[in-house]
């Protein structure tokens, strides 16, 4: 095993005996002495090793743990030779190698790894990875799905020479446990035990790439590749939604159109509306994976998005049916005011200073979280830093922040399209420092209505000035409409 530091010490002493040598000339000389034809190729090596140091993930079998198949006894003696090791290092290096190339290109894919005795069996373990990259392209829910129901649908099963349609399907057995399953029809033709397959949703199915038999390196050089077809309509896909949604904001720009609503969310309402987006309350972007922000040109602070405290560590938490809710109503009932007929908490949170309520931010550092304090008395509630990156990026990863110009004729207000900023991939590390400097703050929006008791709330809702979105988001791209 090369050890790095001590070649480059060895050659650091070289150079500082031999002033003709500059660090470049003496790590080439290095180099050959301990065998090797250049630095580059101990480059090479120190790159292989790395890689060889970090384990595949373990076989996941819980089909057989959870007795959902029969297994004879020759059944078992497969299961016995099952994988318990790591991969060889060749095969390590080719999976970095594709899976390095799909992210490099934003290519959103997770990994399953078939086992010969799911092979035989025609079942897989749904892994948690696999879940999670379902539940983010919108493609299947298994939380959501009763146990016994089968969901089939079209995939395909994709090499060098061809695009198969298969079916698909995606389970939870009629078990105690009802983990997640799913099956690939073929899957035992295109894929042998221990290879690594990557799923891709496109277009609404999976589409499955066996990243132990192929170089996505020389298959992203190939027009002919079926695999180079797919990737590069990937790429092309987010580029064709965001310039569809551009253009059909340019559509409405050309004259102005009624609300449809009245108050605050009137913009963002009649917009969504016009675009054909159905209105729902869910944290998921609004339009093929880009999120919509529209707002009166006149108001400078824009939604980032909403997220309640992590109710299990604020001591305004509580254990009630309705969880949220009921935590909620204690932070009205301790902090809130009357106005009219109701009970409200309607203020803006920062770490610069104390609202008028006596409400404030500190980041505890020790603890990674945001931390809501009454007067520096009283702890409140807490977010951790991980939860809010969470929700950062997944609202926006990609987003059109509308600008809009309302006006009244008539008594009915009108909005004409003045401005969208395009931003992708938020800098996730900058923002706790922008809520520690202020730029970020968060506002409650609670209320008990003074007729019905019932307790609402439209947030909190993390904020930004419009003007400060540069400091979150790489390269805004502004377009006057």
């Amino acid at each position: 095993m090369i050890n790095e530091k001590r070649l480059k010490q060895e050659a650091k002493l070289l150079k500082k005996n031999n002033n003709s040598l500059n660090q470049a000339r003496a790590l080439e000389i290095v180099a050959r002495k301990y065998g090797y034809s250049s630095w580059r190729d101990v480059s090479k090596e120190l790159k292989k090793q790395a890689i060889e140091g970090i384990p595949i993930p373990s076989i996941s079998t819980n089909f057989v743990e959870y007795n959902e198949v029969e297994m004879s006894d020759k059944d078992y003696e497969v299961y016995d030779q099952e994988r318990v090791g790591d991969l060889q290092l060749e095969q390590k290096l080719l999976l970095r190698s594709n899976t390095v190339a799909l992210t490099k290109l934003g290519v959103e894919f997770s990994l399953f790894e078939p086992t010969q005795t799911g092979l035989n069996k025609s079942i897989l373990d749904a892994t948690q990875s696999v879940r999670d990259h379902f539940e983010l392209e919108e493609f299947h829910y298994y939380f959501q799905q009763e146990q016994g129901v089968i969901r089939k649908e079209v995939s395909y099963l994709v090499n060098q020479n061809e695009i198969k349609e298969i079916i698909g399907s995606f389970y939870r057995p009629k078990t105690k446990q009802g983990d997640p399953r799913m099956w690939y029809r073929q899957l035992p033709k295109f894929a042998a035990a221990g290879e690594q397959i990557a799923i891709i949703i496109y277009q609404g199915a999976p589409h499955l790439i066996n990243l132990s038999q192929v170089d996505l390196e020389n298959e992203l050089q190939n027009p002919y590749s079926h695999i180079y077809k797919l990737i590069k309509s990937y790429i092309n896909k987010e580029f064709s939604y965001s310039a569809e949604l551009l253009t059909k904001i340019k559509e409405l720009a050309i004259k102005p159109f009624k609300a449809l609503r009245s108050g605050d969310t009137a913009i963002g309402f009649t917009l969504e509306a016009l675009l054909g987006i159905e209105a729902n309350s869910s944290k998921d972007p609004d339009y093929h994976g880009i999120e919509i922000k529209s707002g009166r040109g006149g108001k400078n602070r824009t939604t980032l998005f909403a997220q309640v405290p992590d109710w299990n560590l604020s001591p305004c938490g509580c254990k009630e049916i309705d969880f949220a809710k009921g935590s909620s109503a204690k932070i009205l009932e301790k902090y809130g005011y009357e106005r009219e007929e109701d009970f409200k908490l309607y203020c803006t949170v920062s770490t610069q200073r104390q609202n008028s309520q006596g409400l404030h931010f500190i980041f505890n550092k020790q603890k990674d979280q945001l931390e809501e304090w009454y007067r520096n008395e009283e702890l409140v509630a807490v977010w951790p830093a991980k939860l809010l990156k969470r929700r950062l990026v997944e609202k926006h990863s990609e987003t059109f922040w509308v600008q809009a110009r309302s006006f009244k004729e008539s008594g009915e207000e009108f909005f004409q399209l003045e401005k969208v900023v395009h931003t992708k991939a938020p800098v996730l590390s900058q923002l706790i420092p922008l809520i520690c400097s202020g730029v970020i703050t968060m506002d409650h929006l609670i209320k008990r209505s003074g007729e019905t008791g019932r307790v609402t709330e439209k947030g909190p809702l993390f904020k930004i000035d419009k003007r400060n979105l540069e400091l979150l988001f790489p390269e805004p791209i502004e377009v006057n409409l």
